[in-house]
């Protein structure tokens, strides 16, 4: 048995709650910063540490669940751009919970790190295919796609490679999700 299975779903529920709540209140603080959300994701940071903490199940809901909560409650994402969000937070929380529950380096570190960069790579390229196949058909190319997911949100590529680590290692040291390993880490 995996250390994710020890938690209790209602534990994971609860958590994913939180998540949820997080992808409708983490963004409204970057709200006043002109392009702030394409610029630092705030959103994809609860789905990703859902997916890392509860596991694939939970993460896919957090990200259909978050993005579609926040667009209901503040409006952002608005309408046209709430399906393409919808879908890459989808795979982020997919793909972070699939890699965690499958990556044993034995080192926390590597699992984390391996796991979340693949869930952001295949998140990303997952949402262009979409948006030039079926979202934004014909408007999107691939300097487009490029440069809206990995040079304009390259800050907040950063700041998810260093607080989601930071934030689960947090978790692990609190007893609020259990640690992967036996050693110091």
């Amino acid at each position: 048995m995996k250390n994710i299975d020890k938690m209790s779903a209602v534990k994971k529920s609860i958590i994913t709650a939180v998540c949820i709540a997080l992808c409708v209140v983490l963004p409204q603080a970057f709200h006043a910063i002109p392009n702030a959300g394409s610029i630092y994701c705030p959103m994809h940071i609860p789905v990703l540490l859902c997916g890392l903490a509860c596991g694939w199940q939970y993460g896919l809901i957090c990200g259909l669940a978050g993005p579609l909560l926040s667009s209901l409650f503040t409006g952002m994402p608005p309408s046209p751009i709430l399906p393409p969000m919808m879908l890459e937070c989808a795979v982020y929380g997919l793909i972070a919970g699939i890699m965690i529950k499958f990556i044993f380096t034995k080192s926390t570190y590597a699992d984390l790190y391996i796991s979340l960069v693949t869930a952001m790579l295949a998140g990303r390229i997952i949402a262009g295919i979409a948006k030039a196949l079926i979202f934004a058909r014909g408007e999107i190319t691939i300097t487009a796609w490029a440069t809206s997911y990995f040079v304009t949100a390259l800050p907040g590529v950063i700041i998810q490679l260093v607080l989601i680590p930071t934030i689960v290692f947090a978790l692990m040291k609190a007893n609020l999700i259990p640690k992967r390993y036996l050693g110091n880490e």
